[in-house]
């Protein structure tokens, strides 16, 4: 696990600057503490920070091929390289490590660019070819692995974050006005856009090509629900779904390092240590933390599948009081802003395990191949609302919605039932994104002040989820595929991988998630919905697959997102940070947002006649962004 930075001059007779190629490599210290390593030739600089995992004497990079013509920097695993070693071996190539790194300069020699399709793993990486004067970059298939790029008039830029990116002199930091209505919408920025005008993220699946001063950019890999659907029993599919994940987790149990697996008590990462413990050698070391807040509190599931499973298992409990102390430290963990939460406990539980582990399997994936969140059971609820004589929805329910008590805690019943009826009529994909995230259309236009709202317009806005809008999706397939599809190419890998890398590697963490494996993903896509969500149940097939391994009350207890008492937080202990930050001369110096507005938002949500949290916390995030100030 590493992180990767490289720049290419357009003269090619300007040499590199050794000094800005070490300040961007500084920048990600973090993922990388235990070594680092650069490359320099005229005008091409390369260069990496090393978490060691694999071949810990062998594995420095940058690494090249035997006559160094080839040259690659690479951040993440490649799980199947033994497989992969051994075949060049065989086609007469040298190797002179043990690493996973070499076997991708080899695999360039022998397919190129497709040499993308022969890995399995998590990855951004770097190769520059210097025969033909040609980098190619890529990221693995679903997103574990971040990569950023930018073309300024004097060079090509590359990084595995923002802040290593903004250390050379050449990229700009202008706001991406774009970028920040998206983020008001989605609580995160979708790829291949970045909060800094010119600045972009490579999409996961996607390798880019730079020659001859210009830059084109291919998709390799589709996340499709458009393939045949499997004839496969369920008896077939639950026994094909415990050996694909078993086998995805063996693989990602190869480490030259301590390792574990990050158990919060749901099914997902109660399936992964399930798993963990068949195919590993040992005893599996397995962590979780616990809360004061008796809502947003799992431990006691952890605890379960822990003892049932006979783990060695760590717990550590957190006050409300060392969770606030968090809260001004996720500016620096982020390269942009993220409205989720959820980074808090990611963060705390990756910090723990690194006392004692370098490696941590997790769960993340489960709920958008599984249909695992609660708004794809709602999607077809809301078909049967939408059924409902107007007089009954408008007369009857919806004002009886809106008389519920507010209430702060985590997924609360009016919490839940007034974003339900938010989005209930709204086609597919904006009623999805509605639900999911924050600021929809209407309250971005009174947020927002006119000039900024008006830079760009709506269509572009919500330009990744329009294609999702019809009411029934192509080819016969359920429009609830169409948004885990929606959720799998933009949600999980631009806010919940996103979060787990930044989270996992501020603390030196490499984390690792094995129902992310390109090829159980493929086969999970084929099965037929009805494995995933049976009638009213989620990831049935995963749970049915789990239930002679885990814990009946794990099995059947409901879906708990791993959340935060924001609504309480904003409105007690983080009231003078959020006072201050939203004070309305700070708001109209900055000239984004509607200061009014904002203040109306706070004072609802402090007394309570509504609940502003996701809408206060959003904001707050963008705000505290330090390279915004910059």
């Amino acid at each position: 696990m590493c992180g990767i930075i490289g720049y290419l001059n357009h003269d090619q007779q300007q040499p590199i600057s050794e000094t800005v190629a070490r300040a961007m490599n500084d920048a990600i210290l973090h993922r990388g503490p235990d070594d680092e390593g650069f490359y320099f030739n005229g005008h091409v600089a390369l260069g990496m920070r090393r978490l060691s995992i694999i071949d810990l004497a062998g594995g420095q990079q940058p690494i090249c091929n035997e006559d160094q013509s080839v040259w690659v920097v690479f951040n993440g695993e490649i799980y199947n390289f033994p497989e992969l070693r051994e075949q060049l071996l065989q086609r007469g190539h040298t190797l002179r490590t043990q690493s996973d790194t070499e076997v991708i300069v080899h695999l360039y020699e022998d397919f190129g660019d497709e040499l993308v399709q022969h890995l399995n793993g998590m990855f951004g990486f770097a190769l520059w070819d210097m025969r033909r004067q040609r980098l190619l970059i890529a990221r693995d298939r679903m997103g574990e692995k971040p990569l950023y790029f930018t073309q300024t008039n004097e060079a090509f830029v590359f990084a595995s974050e923002l802040k290593a990116l903004l250390q050379h002199p050449s990229v700009p930091r202008e706001l991406n006005l774009l970028a920040l209505r998206k983020y008001l919408q989605y609580e995160f920025v979708p790829s291949p856009h970045t909060m800094i005008e010119g600045v972009w993220k490579l999409p996961p699946a996607h390798r880019l090509i730079f020659e001859r001063g210009q830059w084109r950019q291919e998709r390799y890999w589709q996340l499709s629900y458009d393939t045949e659907r499997l004839r496969i029993s369920e008896a077939d599919a639950l026994s094909e779904v415990r050996h694909r994940l078993r086998e995805a987790v063996r693989m990602r149990l190869v480490a030259d390092v301590p390792l574990g697996v990050l158990l919060s008590g749901g099914i997902d990462s109660s399936a992964v240590t399930a798993m963990a413990t068949e195919a590993a050698a040992g005893r599996v070391k397995t962590f979780s933390i616990a809360f004061e807040e008796k809502s947003f509190d799992e431990s006691s599931y952890a605890r379960l599948v822990a003892e049932h499973l006979g783990t060695e298992h760590y717990e550590k409990r957190f006050t409300e009081r060392a969770m606030l102390d968090i809260v001004p430290e996720i500016p620096r963990l982020l390269d942009e802003p993220l409205g989720d939460g959820s980074l808090i406990p990611t963060f705390l539980v990756s910090r723990f395990t690194r006392e004692h582990v370098t490696v941590a399997l997790g769960g993340d994936g489960g709920d958008e191949l599984f249909a695992g969140y609660p708004t794809y059971l709602a999607h077809r609820m809301a078909g049967y609302y939408n059924a409902l004589p107007a007089f009954v929805r408008k007369g009857l329910i919806e004002p009886a919605v809106a008389r519920l008590p507010v209430s702060t805690d985590n997924l609360s019943f009016d919490f839940k039932a007034k974003r339900f009826i938010h989005g209930a009529a709204l086609p597919p994909g904006l009623r999805h994104t509605v639900w999911m995230g924050s600021y929809d259309a209407a309250l971005q236009r009174q947020l927002l002040q006119p000039d900024v709202h008006a830079a760009c317009p709506d269509e572009a806005v919500f330009d990744e989820v329009n294609v999702y809008n019809q009411t029934h999706w192509p080819n016969g397939h359920d429009a609830i595929e169409a948004m885990m599809k929606l959720d799998a190419t933009h949600y999980l890998s631009e806010c919940v991988l996103f979060k787990v890398d930044r989270a996992s590697m501020a603390a030196s963490l490499e984390t690792r998630a094995p129902l992310l494996d390109h090829t159980f993903v493929e086969f999970l896509t084929r099965l037929p919905l009805d494995l995933k969500l049976r009638r009213f149940t989620g990831k049935y097939i995963l749970k049915e697959a789990m239930r002679d391994r885990l814990p009946r009350a794990v099995i059947e207890r409901p879906k708990k997102g791993f959340g935060m008492p924001v609504a309480k937080w904003v409105k007690g202990e983080l009231r003078p940070l959020v006072r201050d930050t939203f004070a309305p001369e700070r708001l109209r110096k900055r000239g984004l947002f509607n200061a009014a507005f904002v203040q109306r938002l706070l004072d609802e949500h402090e007394r309570g006649v509504a609940d502003h949290r996701k809408l206060i916390w959003t904001l707050l995030m963008f705000e505290l962004w330090p390279l915004l100030a910059s």
